[in-house]
């Protein structure tokens, strides 16, 4: 089953670069968007032991094997980026626009090859960000690259697959668990067991999947607040020089990422410590070993895991317009004072606190106008969303129901990049 995705648009007009990138977790829609999209193209994965092999042996053949007048998709290309040359010699002799479509599912690269007795991960054995890297290295001013994630609370809603809150943040967004009717219980266990662990253990050398799967857990009750690595490293037993690279490799498959402190002070002493956030609050309530939308309802971490759930919603509306994320969230030193998520458009920047109760209440913004106040911004330019429908514009900010506020970013941008 084909489920509409929103960065179908942004494709349309990335097509017109010789090379087109899309980067995201396994089982996020990646090759079912570029089969759909690209649908003249041959079709080839990398995740076949024969086509890698061939890849790496004679990439010159490979590229010849699959030559034909419309392109060619190379799915989960990061297994052989020593491909990127030899696609930019193609691209500089043949000018041929959406002629190459690249899927990876991994935004590391290793940069060299451990010890085969080796069991710790070294912080110089990988190079986490460098598929991304090695990208624009390679293909610089050929390639544009775009990010497809799980699907959107408006991509779910479009693709009328409406569900209430509740039970939306426990199935989670992975296509697949609506294409075919799978249960969360069912899809996650497998999804971590299949691919999150399978490429930990071959790509970090973790010698000790247990600990692994314990610091997963650690990471998903720590969801919505600040990442103490001294905290966690105790507690699993190794060094923090672990934990930051066990972090950095989450971050690279895309099951997690770190929102940074906004830096403006204000004459305030501002926190440092990121805050940490899952890309899927399904598979977060896997880890939580929350086993139904009831026991979410009643979870101590609901609160904490809406607040994933809309946050990571601007990242997906961010990238499905084809733009970087510009998301940071605000907190004193001593957490008096805290604004979840802080928007910066570079001319301005847009406050958003997020509450998970379905009931508004006034008290809802009385942080982000404190806030303001010592910002100097405007209290109009304040947004509070929340867990209910209401939606309305007052003096001193807008209230946004959660279902209005899947297309917030993209209304931010209308009229900037043809929206």
């Amino acid at each position: 089953m084909y489920f509409k995705r929103d960065l179908s648009t942004a494709l349309m007009r990335y097509k017109k670069f010789p090379v087109v990138a899309i980067l995201g977790p396994r089982q996020s829609g990646k090759t079912t968007l570029a089969q759909h999209f690209f649908n003249q193209h041959k079709f080839v994965t990398l995740e076949h032991p024969d086509s890698r092999l061939f890849a790496k042996t004679d990439p010159e053949r490979f590229l010849y094997e699959f030559e034909n007048p419309h392109g060619i998709i190379i799915d989960e290309f990061q297994y052989v980026p020593e491909l990127l040359h030899y696609i930019q010699i193609e691209v500089d002799q043949k000018k041929r626009p959406g002629y190459f479509v690249l899927t990876g599912s991994q935004n590391f690269t290793q940069v060299r090859r451990s010890s085969v007795r080796q069991r710790k991960l070294k912080s110089n054995d990988y190079d986490v960000g460098g598929l991304n890297q090695a990208i624009t290295q390679s293909l610089a001013g050929r390639v544009g690259i775009l990010t497809l994630l799980p699907m959107s609370i408006h991509e779910q809603l479009e693709n009328k697959l409406f569900l209430d809150l509740d039970t939306l943040m426990f199935k989670g967004a992975y296509p697949r668990i609506y294409s075919d009717d799978l249960l969360p219980l069912d899809f996650y266990p497998s999804y971590i067991k299949t691919y999150i662990e399978r490429d930990v253990r071959d790509l970090a050398h973790v010698g000790d999947i247990l600990i692994f799967q314990k610091f997963m857990r650690m990471c998903a009750a720590h969801i919505g607040q600040a990442l103490k690595i001294d905290n966690l490293a105790t507690n699993l037993g190794v060094d923090q020089r672990t934990v930051n690279q066990w972090i950095a490799v989450l971050e690279a498959s895309y099951i997690l990422y770190q929102l940074k402190p906004y830096h403006n002070n204000y004459n305030k002493r501002l926190t440092k410590t990121p805050k940490i956030y899952f890309y899927d609050t399904g598979l977060a309530c896997s880890l939580l070993d929350i086993k139904s939308r009831d026991a979410l309802a009643l979870s101590p971490f609901r609160g904490n895991i809406f607040e994933s759930f809309m946050i990571t919603d601007f990242y997906k509306q961010y990238y499905n317009i084809g733009l970087q994320p510009s998301l940071y969230f605000w907190r004193d030193q001593n957490g008096r004072l805290e604004v979840d998520c802080v928007i910066d458009k570079g001319n301005e920047v847009i406050p958003v606190e997020i509450k998970s109760g379905q009931t508004f209440s006034s008290s809802f913004f009385s942080a982000i106008n404190e806030w303001s106040k010592l910002a100097d911004v405007d209290l109009e330019k304040n947004n509070v969303v929340y867990g209910g429908d209401l939606n309305q514009q007052r003096s001193n900010g807008a209230i946004i129901g959660w279902q209005e506020a899947s297309t917030f970013i993209a209304r931010m941008y209308e009229g900037v990049i043809g929206l």
